[in-house]
């Protein structure tokens, strides 16, 4: 928790003012989670400060939104690309991505739970820069990586990935391994094939109904 405010205080996101008259902040919360390995383990624990971005109303506290995600077809041909003409592929993530971007809109959020300040317990904080949990936050940081792909001024970590002679194997190993955790099949001896190939698989009419979306 402490490292994250730090990283408010680095980026210059916000500043503690008066709240202006007629001011409803928005309320924020802590997110915790336990970053995974590849095998599964632990490696640490997370806290993540995030607006309430639902109380917001469109075109009083923004007007755009978008998800800056990339479409399949294109990873697959930058995948083809790179094992054909046998290049290193590395993979990066941009740590505290949505803080490096200003915002247009005037923004006001409560203090962090927990972190109030003392001597000024009735104040706001004005967001200089997206907040995670902003309705314009990934429009935000959209704009900033279009303006700053190739130059510096982020920090950045790194995953593993395995490349070879053979070319660029691409695995799910953690994806699968959460799913034996999940079913407490973690310690269940390893097959090559988990099933018989040639086993027919009919309808239980009188089996107890399940969710599909797990399996």
């Amino acid at each position: 928790m402490h490292e994250e405010l730090e990283n408010f205080e680095r980026n210059h996101v916000w500043d503690l003012v008066e709240p202006p008259p007629n001011c409803h902040p928005i309320g924020t919360q802590w997110v915790f989670k336990n970053k995974q390995g590849e095998n599964g383990m632990v490696v640490r624990n997370k806290a993540r400060l995030v607006a309430q971005g639902f109380c917001q109303k469109e075109w009083i506290d923004y007007e755009k939104t978008i998800a800056p995600v990339a479409r399949l077809e294109a990873i697959r041909i930058l995948l083809a690309f790179v094992a054909s003409n046998g290049f290193k592929l590395q993979q990066m993530d941009v740590k505290s991505a949505f803080l490096n971007r200003f915002i247009e809109e005037e923004v006001y959020v409560r203090q962090p739970p927990g972190f109030e300040s003392v001597k000024f317990p009735d104040r706001v904080y004005k967001l200089r820069k997206s907040l995670y949990g902003l309705k314009q936050a990934p429009r935000a940081w959209s704009a900033r990586l279009k303006s700053f792909l190739l130059k510096s001024g982020f920090v950045m970590g790194r995953f593993r990935h395995k490349q070879g002679l053979e070319g660029t194997f691409i695995h799910q190993a953690k994806y699968t391994w959460d799913i034996l955790k999940k079913f407490n099949m973690g310690n269940s001896k390893p097959m090559t094939t988990p099933m018989s190939t040639n086993t027919t698989l009919d309808a239980d009419e009188d089996g107890e109904v399940v969710d599909q979306k797990e399996f």
